[in-house]
């Protein structure tokens, strides 16, 4: 491995340079902007790099495809997605979004975190055994999707279309890094996510706010169905939410217990003075790898402008996700939210799902798989790595570990400082190499994967 490492060294600052230029690429999924340009570029980026590539239809946004042979059959699948964030608001970052910006060995932009940091280094580990020895340990696929950051509705039908083109022994997925203490972390599964939209209605237009007499408001309305959704201990009251949530096993309990979340620093660096309920420790650990969400992501109603403006809305809404784990569904969960309404005396609210929705999945600690990545990890970053059961966050998994039956990591260029999603969204430069040299060693210790999976050679 040192001849790739040496050649890593040597070129990332090329890499770099062609992620500043894909950064420069907007691809704004919920926008519907840059989409084109982004597959176009993309596209010839991959094949620069020696991949295989052409764009597959989906019903909304295209899906690229790439594939290159290597010298063992066994096929590690990349997923990745080549949408961004929308960067508002516009005001709160240091340097424009989309004019990718290198300072104190960061490099700044929209993206380039979440997720194309992660495409580039990818692509320079495939380089960088291609350049030294001319051919990859084992074959690699790539499937990257351009609705990831609007729910990927269109992933399930795609990945059973394609099932066969999709085949393979492992999958990357698009996301990680390392933590506080740069210890390479191993997220091991996704949340799934149901995101809704309530509404509540009144008068048929905006009214003055003395009719408040009289005339009902939407606002209040939402604010009781609101309340009766969740106590002010935290707890969801939609009859049966629990009743599907896996226990952990004990397995998964004594490495939440052994791993680290930099609990302290990741509520210092977000000025808060306690976590929600109080919790700590384990519990702390547990409830936020673990557990369940129900979230309000915004409301909407009446005037919010500056000043006053005495005024009865005739409209109120809120958005809502609701993060799953193993073994939820979201369309049980939205059934059981449009019941707890109905039953608690709500039937006008309505319920508008905002996103296909995404049911959890989650990569057993005892897979081969996850071997073949931690060990790989600590080679390259001379540590060992923190496994982790699940990501707090959500994403089209499900389809990759249950209808493919793929195995799946997660790991990237990422740090917990990273700020995805938000303004000023970077990466550390030097996680960039580090990851990409993570990427080299895991295509060549997946030379041995099938041996130790149970699976004979040559078959696929």
């Amino acid at each position: 491995m040192e001849e790739i490492h040496e050649y890593i060294d040597d070129h990332w600052m090329e890499a770099v340079e062609d992620l500043k230029r894909f950064c420069r690429q907007p691809g704004i999924s919920a926008q519907g902007t840059g989409i084109d340009e982004s597959v176009e570029f993309l596209v010839e980026l991959m094949r620069e790099y020696g991949i295989q590539t052409e764009v597959l239809p989906g019903e909304g946004f295209p899906f690229i495809y790439g594939e290159l042979p290597g010298e063992s059959r066994v096929t590690l699948l990349f997923y990745n997605h080549y949408d961004v964030q929308p960067p508002e608001p516009l005001e709160l970052w240091s340097t424009p979004p989309f004019e990718p910006t290198v300072y104190d060995g960061n490099l700044r932009a929209r993206g380039v975190s979440d997720d194309k940091g992660d495409i580039v280094a990818r692509l320079l580990a495939i380089r960088a055994y291609l350049e030294k020895r001319g051919t990859l340990p084992v074959s690699v696929k790539f499937i990257i999707e351009g609705e990831e950051e609007i729910g990927s509705p269109h992933v399930a039908a795609f990945v059973e279309k394609h099932h066969d083109l999709l085949h393979a022994d492992a999958c990357i997925w698009e996301c990680g890094g390392v933590n506080w203490k740069n210890q390479p972390v191993i997220h091991l599964g996704l949340k799934g996510m149901l995101y809704v939209q309530l509404e509540a209605r009144g008068a048929s237009t905006d009214l003055h706010s003395s009719m408040a007499t009289v005339v009902p408001n939407p606002a209040w309305r939402l604010t009781w169905a609101l309340n009766s959704i969740k106590d002010l201990d935290e707890n969801i009251r939609i009859e049966g939410f629990y009743d599907d949530v896996r226990p952990p096993a004990d397995e998964e309990r004594r490495l939440i217990d052994s791993i680290s979340l930099d609990e302290e620093e990741t509520r210092q660096a977000l000025s808060l003075d306690r976590f929600v309920r109080g919790v700590t420790g384990f519990e702390y650990k547990a409830r936020h790898i673990l557990e369940p969400t129900c979230n309000i992501c915004g409301l909407d109603s009446g005037y919010t402008g500056p000043g006053s403006k005495t005024v009865l809305p005739n409209v109120a809404r809120a958005k809502i996700d609701f993060r799953l784990v193993p073994d939820q569904r979201y369309d049980d969960i939205l059934a059981r939210l449009r019941r707890h309404l109905d039953s608690n005396g709500f039937e006008d609210i309505l319920i508008d799902p905002q996103t296909e929705g995404e049911n959890p999945a989650r990569t057993p600690l005892d897979s081969p798989f996850v071997s073949v990545v931690a060990e790989a990890a600590r080679e390259v970053y001379g540590l060992d790595p923190v496994l982790v059961p699940s990501m707090a966050g959500s994403g089209p998994m499900y389809s990759f570990a249950h209808t493919l039956r793929l195995p799946t990591a997660l790991i990237g260029v990422a740090y917990p400082g990273s700020s995805p999603h938000a303004p000023d969204e970077h990466i550390r430069l030097a996680d960039f190499v580090l990851n990409a040299k993570h990427i080299a060693a895991v295509l060549q210790n997946m030379t041995s994967y099938r041996q130790a999976s149970g699976k004979p050679q040559g078959v696929p």
